[in-house]
């Protein structure tokens, strides 16, 4: 009985090592959502022999290190999935200006000062959005409504504005057209989330690399950004990922969209970097605390680890999310350097060719034809900003039109 004590903390580490294997797997493979990975691992997870407990610790962590490891692909090819979307093309820029290694670690400073930030505060916020979500819920469509006109109104030029505009309405009715559909696909863990996403915002920065020089070198790492700005803005990111934890149909996607509004101009892609990967760890960290107070889960990892019949213990299941938040911090500079040089070497157009067809695959695997469809139609609507001067935020109308309309 004894040995079989001792044993029990080695094989829960085994099993967050073999979760922190797979969310770095996840988390660098262009335009793939952790949601996706997380119901793969649901449908696999039964056939797992192991203490529901540590499966459950394996799934929240693979989740953890996806969230760091994500903003790679973002920024290395300007493919993200969706919850990074909203950081995409100001990342991007600062790759293009040969600051690819700075946005790492920035993205790394956000996530990690994140999962330091939303512990703490996670007891009294739960109690917060407990007694504030039935007035948020009976006017969640205002919310939405003056989110989309502060991305319209908060446009540089007039220009840039009827851009906003119209990528808003085009990316909400497309929305509303598919995001209730349930296409039969070969995946089980499907869903249309992963081709309106790839073809908004991953084909259109791939279809205007075709003949371009590719990925410059990368300069040196040093971040341009002090340490009090550095928290000031992780806390921007974290606040915005409390909100995204308790509310439901709200996605990490759109409350990036509102801490980008929140993050002074002065700071530009640094401060987007930041904020955005703020917000996408921390909403993992809220969310856990959203289920164990509220029995409800809010993401797709913890339907997951809800589905498998995991048992709540808190005290396990943060010491999962501690030691893959300290995983992700390291590999994100570890692999994302690395990613960053191997796709500085390759044809961009051969490379923008692959990946494009990659993310049409990618599609067919999550939602069948009619995800395919769903990928060209959202890559042409994904075009529109770029070509106004807008900013690509703008078609998170994806997600609020059918919010509006239930």
């Amino acid at each position: 009985m004894d040995s079989l004590l001792a044993a029990e903390p080695v094989l829960a580490c085994c099993f967050v090592v073999c979760g922190v294997c797979l969310g770095t797997a996840s988390g660098l493979v262009p335009g793939l959502h952790a949601n996706n990975m997380a119901f793969l691992l649901a449908g696999v997870a039964p056939s797992v022999p192991g203490p529901p407990l540590y499966v459950g610790m394996a799934m929240l962590a693979a989740g953890v290190v996806h969230t760091f490891l994500d903003v790679v692909p973002s920024l290395a090819l300007g493919v993200p999935d969706a919850s990074m979307a909203a950081v995409a093309l100001p990342g991007h820029r600062l790759v293009l200006e040969g600051r690819g290694r700075e946005a790492l670690r920035l993205s790394a400073l956000g996530s990690g000062g994140a999962v330091l930030l939303a512990v703490p505060l996670a007891i009294p916020v739960t109690r917060l959005m407990v007694a504030a979500w039935p007035t948020i819920r009976a006017n969640l469509s205002v919310v939405i409504l003056a989110v989309a006109a502060l991305l319209v109104v908060t446009e540089g030029t007039p220009t840039s504005m009827v851009g906003a505009a119209v990528s808003l309405l085009s990316s909400g009715l497309l929305g509303v057209a598919t995001l209730d559909l349930s296409p039969s696909a070969p995946l089980s863990a499907g869903g249309i989330l992963a081709p309106l996403f790839a073809g908004l915002f991953g084909a259109p920065v791939l279809v205007d690399a075709l003949g371009s020089g590719g990925i410059p070198p990368q300069e040196e790492s040093t971040i341009a950004v002090s340490r009090p700005e550095v928290a000031g803005l992780t806390g921007v990111g974290t606040v915005a990922g409390a909100i995204v934890g308790y509310v439901p149909a709200v996605s990490s996607a759109i409350a990036a969209t509102v801490a980008l509004l929140a993050v002074p101009g002065r700071y530009g892609a640094r401060g987007f970097v930041i904020a955005t990967s703020g917000v996408n760890t921390s909403n993992a960290i809220f969310a856990l605390f959203a289920l164990v107070a509220l029995g409800s889960p809010r993401t797709g990892v913890l339907v997951a680890v809800d589905a498998v019949g995991a048992p709540l213990s808190l005290g396990h299941l943060l010491a999962a999310v501690a030691a893959a938040a300290a995983a992700g911090f390291l590999l994100v500079v570890a692999v994302g350097d690395r990613y960053l040089a191997v796709v500085g070497r390759l044809d961009a157009t051969k490379l923008s060719v692959a990946i494009l067809l990659g993310l049409a695959v990618l599609s067919f695997l999550f939602a069948g034809a009619v995800g395919v469809v769903a990928y060209l139609a959202a890559a042409v609507v994904g075009l529109v900003p770029a070509r106004f001067r807008a900013r690509r935020a703008n078609l998170m109308g994806v997600l609020f039109g059918p919010i509006l309309v239930g």
